[in-house]
């Protein structure tokens, strides 16, 4: 068996609890479409925002989605949610099997900072098996927009890289790029889930391994269910798409070396002149402030002389 059967649904979410429409978008999905292996959401789907919402491993909201994966007898993804373990908050990303256990976790490498502040980094990568079918992974929104990153997924064996995303800015046009851009450099399914409504702008979207578009989701809510050949992938990773490009082979017979990466410590030094990872502040305001300094300034030369 190579087909996977994937539901991506972007919900009408709310800026609050979206629990219960998980719920029942998850159950109507299934009912109607039985072959359906895979149920996946966007970012931050389930409670929003805010990390004052963050659980502990294991609390309500697990507790939710694991009778709802047992319920429905599917692997279901719920999008993200904020978890305190260890005294940090992460942005996970969790993987219930049709038994209701958690077969993988992701916390997100890549907090969307300086906006997504007060969130740890993870560093564990994320792959898992659909028995019978073939090897996914797992990653979270801005994560994608380090190619290092989609690419040691794709070393590990993933066939598809799911992508639960919280997008609601101007850059989301440039974010399908980037998608879109993953799936032909990786020879891989890449999904990259959005929300709609008042969280997100929806735009959802699947590629295939050649980078090829397979379906993209309009701004509302929207059900998206497919069924994913994953030997289209095998094929295209020992052949190359349509025969052309075998990038993973290429990427793994060169004998070019990448300095910048050996290391945090070498990326950092090489890296150092781009100065601190901060929050934008307003040119008005900035001027501002610069001509309270020069005022400032003024007064106590004139007291001097």
């Amino acid at each position: 068996m190579t087909k996977l059967g994937i539901a991506a649904i972007q919900i009408d979410a709310k800026g609050a609890d979206n629990t219960a429409l998980i719920e029942e978008e998850t159950r109507a999905v299934t009912r109607r479409f039985p072959w359906v292996d895979l149920v996946v959401f966007g970012e931050l789907a389930a409670y929003g925002t805010s990390p004052a919402r963050a659980e502990p491993a294991g609390g309500l909201l697990e507790q939710r989605m694991a009778d709802l994966a047992r319920e429905t007898g599917v692997f279901l993804i719920p999008g993200s949610y904020y978890q305190v373990r260890g005294g940090a908050v992460y942005n996970v990303s969790s993987v219930f099997g049709p038994d209701g256990e958690i077969v993988a976790r992701h916390d997100k490498f890549f907090p969307f900072l300086p906006y997504e502040k007060d969130v740890a980094c993870g560093n564990q990568y994320c792959v898992f098996d659909v028995p019978g079918i073939g090897r996914l992974g797992l990653a979270i929104c801005y994560d994608m927009w380090f190619p290092e990153a989609m690419r040691t997924l794709a070393a590990m064996g993933a066939e598809a890289i799911v992508l639960p995303t919280l997008t609601n800015t101007i850059d989301r046009d440039v974010e399908l790029a980037i998608a879109r851009a993953n799936a032909a450099i990786n020879q891989c399914y890449f999904i990259d889930i959005n929300c709609a409504g008042s969280l997100g702008n929806g735009r959802s979207a699947f590629y295939g391994p050649g980078g090829e578009t397979i379906y993209e989701c309009g701004e509302g809510r929207d059900v998206a269910a497919l069924r994913l050949d994953l030997q289209q992938v095998r094929d295209a990773r020992a052949h190359g798409w349509h025969g052309l490009g075998q990038v993973l082979k290429s990427f793994r017979d060169t004998p070019l070396e990448y300095p910048f990466h050996v290391n945090a410590q070498a990326r950092s030094s090489a890296m150092s002149d781009l100065g601190e990872l901060a929050m934008p502040a307003s040119e008005r305001q900035a001027e501002s402030d610069t001509e309270i300094i020069s005022r400032f300034n003024q007064g106590k030369g004139g007291t001097r002389s």
